[in-house]
């Protein structure tokens, strides 16, 4: 069995074969009959790799590409566009921090990737398309400024709470929960999800709603710039809603900012 101290049901040779055949650890854990979705196992096996000094260059886990080619796009680039473009993936804000997070914990020299002069980008920036996917991230931003032009301060709250904002008004501090839609379904009705997910690790778990004593109102923004304020206890019970059903509680419009 090869074993060091502890139970084990497999050997240092299966170990062996599962790591060359299988391109992430939970997938070794799976060929070795072990429950993958275990920390604990998981650190066992790798703890035995090391003790093998097995080589996992060839793992890329969700990743699209392994820890060799980053190696070798980073050996052939001269800047970091050109080490997406080597490893065939689009140079997005998130790939980047992630791909730089690996360089760093594979200690890889990155010190000779340039920024390439722009001489300048105003042109570009007032040219680069609307991304609707962006809604949910622009969305804090609109709420805070549609409440600051009113005259109400707006905080941030300390995380984790159900809200996103509050915001002082003459009735008080009000919790706010910001809610978007990117675009209508086929039926052209905008439909909004006002539920949420229990804390639980299941992220297939179905929504429930919120309880309305622990909000006060929800800022809905659509993707054709419809501005929403609707009261808790209006939604109270529910996890979606068609937002046409509840025009007396549009309030504003901000299809300048995200108008293509």
């Amino acid at each position: 069995m090869d074993t060091i101290g502890d139970k084990r049901s497999w050997t240092d040779a299966q170990l062996r074969k599962a790591v060359e055949n299988n391109s992430s650890w939970r997938a070794v854990a799976r060929a070795l009959g072990l429950k993958d979705t275990s920390a604990g196992v998981v650190r066992t096996i790798k703890r035995h790799a090391l003790r093998l000094e097995l080589d996992s260059g060839h793992f890329t886990g969700q990743r699209r590409w392994t820890d060799g080619q980053l190696r070798q796009a980073l050996l052939g680039s001269t800047c970091w566009s050109e080490v997406f473009a080597s490893l065939g993936i689009s140079d997005s804000g998130q790939d980047r921090v992630r791909i730089k997070g690996h360089a760093v914990r594979l200690e890889l020299d990155c010190s000779h990737l340039k920024t390439p002069h722009r001489a300048s980008m105003t042109g570009e920036m007032f040219d680069l398309p609307v991304q609707p996917e962006m809604l949910s991230a622009a969305a804090p931003g609109i709420a805070m400024a549609w409440f600051a032009m009113r005259g109400c301060a707006v905080a941030l709250p300390v995380e984790p709470q159900l809200y996103d904002l509050l915001v002082t008004t003459a009735d008080g501090v009000q919790r706010v929960q910001i809610k978007t839609s990117v675009r209508p379904n086929g039926k052209g009705r905008w439909s909004v999800g006002v539920g949420r997910r229990p804390y639980a690790l299941d992220k297939s778990a179905g929504k429930m709603p919120y309880d309305p004593d622990s909000l006060d109102l929800f800022f809905i923004v659509l993707g054709d710039g419809s501005i929403y304020v609707i009261p808790s206890s209006v939604l109270a019970g529910r996890t979606g809603i068609y937002v046409d059903t509840y025009l007396p509680y549009r309030v504003g419009d901000a299809a300048g900012l995200i108008a293509g």
